[in-house]
């Protein structure tokens, strides 16, 4: 990695088709790190933060971490984050969940959260595609 938020290539080759199976889902570059879109909403945010950065501090590590931020039921982010690690709370919302992307990162689990960020997001016609294609 080379510059400030840069994310492993093995994290997104992981988050990659996940994303790129949504109906209408977009990848970019954000501000800092990639970041997946429906339409000009943002469902998913992936980044590498040094230990100063706020969510290195939410995530309670002092050390260099790739975190994915998106979007769930405030309910669920509370009792993901009372859960503990590998989840936090960012804090700028109730609805956005982060988490820490490591070794020990569940991919099943990880692409469940993903579809639902991205049902939340997403108008409801390709939400309900989704919805409808998984069962």
């Amino acid at each position: 990695m080379t510059d400030p938020g840069d994310v492993a290539p093995d994290i997104l080759d992981r988050l990659r088709p996940i994303c790129r199976d949504l109906p209408e889902s977009s990848e970019e570059p954000a501000w800092v790190g990639v970041r997946w879109r429906i339409r000009r909403r943002t469902f998913a945010h992936v980044l590498t933060v040094g230990p100063d950065h706020q969510m290195a501090r939410a995530a309670a590590t002092d050390e260099p971490v790739c975190v994915l931020t998106l979007r769930a039921p405030a309910d669920e982010v509370h009792a993901l984050v009372a859960g503990g690690a590998p989840f936090y709370r960012p804090g700028w919302r109730d609805d956005v969940l982060g988490l820490v992307l490591d070794d020990t990162t569940d991919w099943d689990e990880v692409a469940e959260l993903l579809t639902e960020s991205y049902r939340r997001m997403a108008p409801r016609r390709l939400a309900a595609r989704v919805a409808l294609a998984d069962g």
